[in-house]
């Protein structure tokens, strides 16, 4: 009778199962990753490093379940967005070693700025899912059926906001440049 007690009582925090462990660990690494993109001077080593954190959001969309969001996280960020920055890092001649212009003197600033943003998020966060917990062993949320269903019938607008600030960013970029060659 113990042990059937103690199987279906729900777990609290200070009980964490494997995938959990796994979770907060996999969010550790990338959360390591992801401070040294931001801090290293070396562009091409921040674009590895890139590479590095976005393959260890992937693995905690694993962990959730969420299969079909992780291989999207792969294919487009991994794969996509890193290879069109190293490839852009490539065209415009930057340089592959110690970039001293990369850095600048509002260091201080923008780690103040982004500390108060971490502790803003984390609060947000953790007070809107502080009872929420994910079963595991429930129907998958993360299917093609389940996402598009929500991504098409509640999120229609801002995705497509989405994709015009993206062509808008991509048009610039293209006039930017085209500019640079003309005054040449």
């Amino acid at each position: 009778m113990l042990a059937a007690q103690a199987t279906t009582a729900p777990h609290g925090f200070l009980s964490p199962s494997g995938i959990e462990i796994a979770f907060l660990l996999v969010g550790l690494v990338t959360l390591g990753a992801a401070v040294v993109t931001v801090t290293t001077r070396q562009l091409v080593h921040a674009a590895l490093w890139l590479v590095v954190a976005l393959g260890g959001l992937a693995v905690e969309y694993l962990l959730l379940t969420a299969e079909f969001i992780a291989w999207v996280q792969v294919l487009i960020y991994v794969g996509s967005v890193v290879v069109l920055l190293l490839f852009g890092l490539m065209l415009t001649k930057a340089p592959i070693g110690r970039s001293p212009d990369a850095d600048s003197g509002n260091r201080p600033v923008a780690l103040a700025v982004a500390l108060a943003a971490a502790v803003a998020l984390v609060w947000v966060v953790v007070d809107a899912f502080r009872t929420t917990w994910i079963d595991l062993d429930g129907a998958v949320q993360g299917s093609t059926e389940v996402t598009g269903a929500i991504l098409f019938k509640h999120w229609v607008l801002p995705f497509e906001a989405l994709s015009v600030l993206l062509l808008a960013a991509l048009v610039g970029a293209i006039v930017l440049s085209r500019k640079k060659e003309q005054e040449r």
